[in-house]
């Protein structure tokens, strides 16, 4: 097997920055501080200050509703956000199941809600042409929390992956201060403890533990896994892809920078790209890993690893406190879990994990609204202000949590969330509304581990110690290129998706590669990676 080294990853990768508030957004015919849509607007909004408009006003919002906590009217949040802000959101409610596909139907047809969270890069690519969606880098001087800790924060690379080829971008991306991986494996440490096992830290070690754990329990998968609908292996291929230097699963793109060739290449087609497939085709044809994994529903997969019948599942935090533990406790009294570092692979111990998360658009229709100025100073502080992010995690002082002279965050003892007082008959989402995935992401490391445990804690100390993975160069198409590369993409992922499932699960042997490759340079492969590789180019020379 032919491995990739830490240098070919690393060779030639070099950042395009330019500083946020400037170069495509001077270009701006008239300033969005001057937009005449004032209308309940602040005189001055600044760094930090409580925004409250100076009027009554209301914005409707797409709604990601959640299973775990389904949308409630009557929610604290709601309250107080009005209390604080004089803003009235009007949720329009779309199940997470169907999530995706019904905001592109909104978004397509103009009936989409103003402000349109939970998107995730480079889905907001789908309306740019269209003028569907504002692009919102021209109104950062409405925008000062945001623009606040990009500077501070060092953040213009990674916002340089978001820009199109005009070089604004279209999507409000959460922020992070520091990079942070919260997607793994759980892994059944009593069974481990009981056969004499370590925990596994690279992918072959984890290997070496299934195959002992199979000779023990031979009627059993030692592995199973979740969330491999509607993306097969949506978290297991991207964290094997990731260890080779290549992307799959959730994060599949179908470019993937090559830094010692200085240009782009086509990620279903890369060396790195099947010999993670050749990992997990080895896991399954041994029976170590569930062939269900990559189709089963989640409650299955769920179902097999808390009644002991695998040992091994995808996690994160969350999963870990309220689809795992409870249930396994009470079924295998004895059963001990732990959320283990991500695995590693031959490209060495790095993490890779942008500080973006997904974002909020913002539609075309907004900047005719009177209240559009108050709406961006709302967003401002909502998502990206001190106060705001504090809000929307943790909720109101003294009612959901109290926070001492330190800083730090307690949970009131009535109160749950993620296992901080298991047992509480009350719960931080459930029945108040807050950490929700709609308003609550990013922010200051401290506010992100702020609800974390000992036990994640120690998790994500392991994973900062790793390097960062170097930020990609922009590559955004022009409207031309862009309506092409629309009509290669879908026949191109659909085809790589099928392909890279049946490689896995032996219905098509590793020995056909290269004619798989043919077929993929067949859907226009080829053409495909030299228009990525052609905007790559004409990026970085208008742009520097």
């Amino acid at each position: 097997m032919q491995h990739i080294s830490r240098r070919q990853a690393l060779i030639g990768l070099g950042a395009l920055t330019f500083v946020v508030a400037g170069c495509a957004d001077d270009e701006v015919p008239k300033k969005a501080a001057d937009s005449a849509n004032k209308a309940g607007a602040m005189a001055s909004f600044g760094v930090n200050q409580q925004f409250k408009a100076t009027e009554a006003v209301s914005f409707d919002v797409l709604y990601n509703n959640h299973p775990f906590y389904p949308l409630k009217n009557d929610w604290l949040f709601w309250q107080e956000l009005t209390k604080r802000t004089n803003v009235t959101l009007k949720p329009v409610a779309v199940p997470l199941s169907d999530y995706e596909k019904k905001r592109g139907l909104l978004v397509g047809s103009g009936q989409a809600p103003l402000i349109i969270p939970k998107t995730y890069h480079p889905s907001e690519e789908a309306f740019v042409a269209s003028g569907a969606i504002l692009p919102v880098s021209d109104y950062l001087d409405l925008m000062p929390n945001f623009k606040d800790k990009v500077a501070k924060w060092k953040l213009e690379p990674e916002l340089n992956t978001l820009r199109q080829s005009d070089g604004k971008f279209y999507l409000l991306p959460g922020i992070h201060e520091s990079p942070w991986v919260d997607y793994s494996l759980a892994v059944r440490t009593d069974i481990l403890d009981k056969h004499g096992l370590a925990l596994p830290k690279t992918w072959e070690e984890l290997y070496t533990v299934l195959k002992a754990l199979k000779k023990e329990y031979p009627d059993l998968y030692p592995m199973t896994d979740r969330w491999g609908v509607p993306t097969p292996g949506g978290n297991l291929i991207k964290l094997v892809a990731q260890a080779y230097g290549a992307k799959g699963g959730w994060e599949y793109q179908h470019a993937t920078w090559d830094a010692a060739a200085g240009k782009f290449a086509y990620t279903g087609a890369m060396p790195q790209y099947k010999q993670a497939i050749e990992y997990l085709h080895k896991l399954v044809d041994e029976k170590l890993l569930d062939p269900e994994s990559f189709t089963q529903q989640d409650e299955q997969a769920k179902q097999k690893f808390n009644s002991g019948k695998s040992f091994v599942i995808s996690t994160n935090a969350q999963t870990m406190i309220n689809d795992y533990r409870p249930t396994l406790t009470k079924l295998v009294p004895d059963a001990k879990i732990v959320k283990i570092p991500v695995p590693m692979g031959p490209v060495g111990e790095y993490k890779i994990q942008t500080r973006l998360e997904n974002g909020v658009m913002i539609s075309k229709k907004a900047l005719e609204n009177k209240n559009f100025v108050a709406m961006m100073q709302f967003v401002d502080w909502l998502y990206y202000s001190d106060q705001g992010q504090e809000f929307a995690k943790w909720g109101v002082e003294g009612t959901t949590y109290t926070k001492d002279a330190s800083g730090k965050f307690t949970l009131n003892k009535d109160i749950d969330f993620i296992g901080l007082n298991a047992g509480a008959p009350k719960h931080l989402q459930k029945d108040f509304g807050f950490s929700n995935g709609v308003f609550a992401y990013g922010g200051p490391t401290k506010l992100v581990q702020s609800t974390f445990s000992e036990e994640e804690l120690e998790f994500q100390n392991v994973m900062n110690a790793r390097q960062l993975w170097p930020v990609e160069p922009p590559h955004p198409f022009n409207d031309v290129e862009r309506e092409q590369a629309t009509l290669w993409e879908t026949p191109l992922k659909d085809f790589v998706t099928q392909q890279t499932l049946k490689f896995i699960l032996g219905e098509r042997d590793l020995s056909e590669w290269d004619a798989y490759v043919k077929e993929l340079e067949g859907k226009n492969m080829t053409a495909y990676v030299n228009l990525v590789n052609t905007a790559y180019e004409r990026f970085k020379k208008e742009h520097g």
